[in-house]
């Protein structure tokens, strides 16, 4: 009885396109990460200084807000 093995490993174009496949991945991901910070920095700028201030934050904090909400 013979035994036929169909089980291929991941060599040649199945590395690139792994490789191709992740960096459209990443690509995707800086994209949505930048349009997040740029929500957040048009609806925290639209906010009055007062409504900032009840929030905590004032004026400055918007760019860092915003950075650190794209990092998560």
């Amino acid at each position: 009885m013979a035994a036929f093995d169909s089980h291929r490993t991941t060599y040649g174009s199945a590395v690139l396109f792994g490789r191709l496949g992740a960096t459209i991945c990443n690509v995707i991901g800086s994209v949505a990460a930048w349009n997040d910070a740029r929500v957040t920095r048009n609806a925290l700028a639209a906010l009055s200084d007062r409504e900032l201030e009840d929030i905590g934050l004032i004026r400055g904090d918007i760019d860092t807000v915003a950075r650190r909400k794209a990092l998560y």
